[in-house]
């Protein structure tokens, strides 16, 4: 589809299950479970990402004039803005006032996942580099008519090569920890400033005197009951939180359970033998990503303790460079989770909202640069020559 260099092909795909989950996963390895076959199968199965919820799947398969598969990304033709954690709800009202329709959009990402990783997914050996997926994911936006192309959570690289084909470049900030080859979670805490360390000891101690059974569950270990619990913790942040539906269905958990196995790690509080609160995790080859969490109880600290510390606790038990920890909330600093710079690429047909656009992000670039510097300075570890 591309108009120079070899003979490509670009489909698109109302279905993950009309490309073969191993030539999928060929071209999305194994690092990200966010992108993988199974994840994404799991979302549609459960009627969490389908054309009724405004999720139409549009999945891009891009061949060779042999009919090799060289790349494929995750798409869906959108007809609302929720569920991508990248708000783009202003560029649309812009348009929509100057006479034009934003909706529908082609967006690429993991729905309802704010988790950073590839999205334009090469086969090894496929001899093109992410701007040649791109421009054929433009090509199709044209012919269907549709206003933008959005690249959300996607890798520096991939970033890189879009910007430099013209696509408009956002940044946006996380929070992660990073293993420094820590022997133990105490260990980890000897990095920390004395104060803050007290501070993380006496959060662990309230948490545990709440007599909770807490309990950290892999794969098979996680049954019905834990799963229809789950989705009850899950209802209730959303609930709180937002005041809306949720985006996943209760369908999706089970199905998540089955597809992805021991890539599961469920952290989870007990009371009485019920489960009362829990944080949901996926494991992968070289981070652990934290991603629902919700309580029926209110613990002081138990969120915390869920969430932040039992995730650490894992990735030094199973040696993992980090923990990712998902958007928003920079309580997570004093927890050992520093501020990490995410990245989504965008293509707008019409001219002026893309000058517009561009001028926004050129702007907002620089500024959450200067933000992720100050919310640094924030950090609880010890600084040279200071507190011990």
């Amino acid at each position: 589809m591309p108009d120079s260099g070899p003979a490509l092909s670009l489909t698109l795909h109302q279905a993950i299950a009309e490309i073969p989950a191993a030539d999928w996963d060929a071209c999305a390895g194994d690092a990200n479970p966010f992108v993988s076959h199974a994840f994404l199968q799991a979302l549609e199965d459960s009627g969490s990402a389908t054309a009724r919820t405004g999720w139409l799947p549009q999945h891009a398969a891009l061949r060779d004039a042999t009919g090799r598969l060289l790349a494929v990304a995750p798409a869906y033709a959108k007809s609302h803005s929720q569920g991508e954690y990248v708000f783009d709800h202003g560029w649309a009202d812009a348009l929509e006032r100057a006479g034009g329709d934003y909706y529908p959009k082609l967006q690429v990402c993991s729905p309802f996942s704010p988790v950073p990783g590839p999205r334009l997914l090469l086969r090894p050996d496929a001899g093109i580099g992410p701007e040649v997926v791109g421009a054929a994911l433009v090509q199709a936006g044209e012919k269907l008519g549709l206003s933008s192309v959005h690249v959300t959570f996607c890798e520096q690289a991939e970033w890189a090569a879009l910007g430099e084909a013209g696509w408009l470049r956002r940044m946006g900030a996380q929070f992660h920890w990073h293993n420094q080859g820590y022997a133990s979670f105490d260990d980890f805490l000897g990095a920390f400033a004395s104060r803050k360390r007290k501070a993380v000891k006496r959060e662990r101690r309230d948490a545990a005197a709440a007599g909770f059974v807490l309990k950290t569950l892999r794969g098979h270990e996680i049954t019905p009951r834990h799963w229809q619990a789950f989705h009850k913790f899950y209802r209730a942040t959303t609930d709180k939180k937002w005041g809306r539906s949720a985006y996943l269905t209760s369908r999706f958990w089970p199905l998540l359970g089955e597809a992805l196995g021991d890539r599961v790690v469920l952290m989870v509080a007990e009371q009485d033998g019920v489960p009362v609160a829990g944080a949901l995790n996926l494991l992968g080859r070289d981070a652990l990503y934290g991603r629902n969490w919700g309580a029926l109880v209110d613990a002081p600290f138990l969120h915390f303790e869920l969430c932040y510390y039992r995730a650490i606790e894992f990735a030094i038990e199973h040696k993992l460079p980090r923990v990712e920890a998902g958007a928003q909330g920079e309580h997570k600093i004093q927890r050992g989770y520093l501020p990490a710079p995410t990245y989504s690429a965008h293509w707008i047909a019409h001219p002026g909202l893309r000058r517009a656009v561009g001028d926004f992000v050129d702007r907002e670039r620089p500024a959450m640069e200067r933000e992720m510097a100050a919310l640094a300075t924030m950090s609880p570890y010890k600084q040279a020559g200071g507190e011990a």
